[in-house]
């Protein structure tokens, strides 16, 4: 069955472009069907070609741009919106923070939920602000290289000035690079499973300026791996760690199970809240610390927490909210599903002298099952969970617990809709507005705190 399609593949058009979709995409209509076009803004008239024609949508590239938004900015470079480091580059911050406000509204609207939502909180300096990079290291052009990858595709654009990272993550990659050409380490090739070196990690304490870095290679050994050493060490003296961490697996999944210590200390420590965290290479520790302070501020400050209560900490990580929350609180109760997190956060507890935190492993809606049965009675339950948000269990689980609140620290504002919704039909509703809190700047990613009430 032929499906009438109103635009053809390289077809030269022109248009008004009329919204911004969740990726930072702007949007033209031909007869009602959309064409996303990059580095494109509301309002705006542009020339454009097709390059891909898809059964409901097709996208676009920009040929000329006609009438310019008042929100748009000069780009920083082409290649972040390529790669999709900073797809949103090009458009002023400040329109960027009422962007990702307006799409929660949105899609609380399309849900017909009556929630308010505040402004985005952004930040003073939008970029520079991430403490932690990760590079792939290809061959490129007959040169090891380091990079990021274009959109959608695994061709390596090299890259030194990463704009979002904070600048002595890119130097320290440089300095790896450079000591990788000179040695003649072999870069890892995805098409033939050969080479060795992978990915370079590299971690940065925001406070403690402790770096870390961490090689991802293919094959347990790394060919001259003590003059590499000798090497950073001599030419980076912030370095506190330096790990290989094996990954023989053809795969996406970025880092192996096993870490071999090359130098140093096995973990770098870094403060949050004027706590103390033990980072290693596998934990999950926020990418924006200035942003995290304050999103977990926000959301201690709407938990209105007295000192008596009870706090269920799900998907704690290495327990940076839970030993947060603990001082503001009687008992934290953490729980997550990876090893090595609860391990980080017990000793975290232990470090900051923190008695009352609680860690277990397991998967958060059958640990909640547990606690219920041995009669634990949480007046709150702080959420933190990945993009699929809540399971549909969890949420009954919580609902039975009957909690006064459940503060929702959201990455992924469509499955925090969808779970808003399946809360409501435990009688648990949304009582503030929500807050937006900007912790990717120049990119599509909203965070948000929202607190549910009996």
């Amino acid at each position: 069955m032929k499906i009438n399609v109103p635009v053809h593949k390289n077809e030269s058009l022109s248009g008004k472009v009329i919204d911004l979709t969740y990726q930072g995409m702007g949007v033209v209509k031909v007869d009602s069907f959309p064409i996303f076009i990059t580095n494109t803004l509301p309002g705006e008239e542009i020339e454009y070609t097709v390059t891909k024609v898809a059964r409901n949508f097709a996208y676009g590239r920009m040929t000329k741009l006609i009438t310019k938004s008042p929100d748009r900015v000069e780009e920083k470079d082409r290649q972040y919106t390529q790669t999709g480091i900073a797809p949103l580059q090009h458009l002023a911050y400040s329109a960027q923070l009422k962007f990702k406000q307006h799409q929660i509204v949105e899609l609380l609207e399309k849900a017909h939920l009556d929630i308010d939502v505040d402004e985005t909180m952004g930040m003073e300096t939008p970029y520079h602000y991430r403490n932690k990079a990760q590079v792939p290291v290809r061959m490129v052009r007959g040169q090891l290289e380091t990079g990021f990858y274009k959109r959608g595709s695994h061709e390596l654009v090299p890259i030194e000035d990463f704009y979002i990272q904070d600048p002595e993550l890119d130097k320290a990659i440089i300095v790896v690079r450079d000591l990788l050409r000179r040695y003649h380490i072999e870069p890892y090739d995805e098409k033939t499973n050969h080479g060795n070196v992978k990915t370079i990690m590299v971690r940065r304490g925001y406070y403690s300026h402790e770096l870390m870095i961490v090689f991802v290679t293919r094959a347990k050994k790394l060919l001259m791996h003590d003059q590499i050493v000798a090497e950073i060490v001599k030419q980076l003296p912030e370095v506190k760690s330096i790990v290989q961490n094996i990954n023989p697996d053809k795969t996406n999944v970025l880092m192996g199970k096993e870490n071999k210590t090359l130098w140093g200390s096995d973990t770098i420590k870094d403060q949050l809240l004027g706590l103390t965290f033990t980072i290693s290479p596998l934990s999950f520790y926020q990418v924006n610390p200035q942003q995290t302070e304050r999103l977990y501020e926000r959301a201690i400050e709407q938990a209105e927490l007295t000192g008596s209560e009870t706090v269920i900490d799900a998907y704690c990580g290495i327990g940076t909210i839970s030993l947060a929350v603990a001082g503001h609180a009687k008992d934290v109760y953490g729980v997550e599903v990876v090893p090595e997190a609860i391990q980080d956060a017990k000793l975290n507890a232990m470090n900051n002298h923190i008695e009352n935190a609680h860690f277990v492993i397991g998967k958060a809606e059958t640990q909640m099952a547990k606690w219920q049965e041995k009669g634990l009675k949480p007046d709150v339950i702080i959420v933190d969970p990945p993009r699929k948000g809540l399971a549909p269990e969890f949420i009954t689980a919580a609902g039975e617990m009957q909690p006064k609140k459940v503060v929702y620290v959201s990455c992924n504002p469509s499955t925090l809709v969808r779970d808003i919704q399946r809360f409501a039909e435990l009688g648990y509703h949304v009582t503030k507005p929500i807050q937006p809190v900007d912790q990717f700047p120049q990119t599509t990613h909203i965070e948000s705190i929202t607190v549910l009430s009996k």
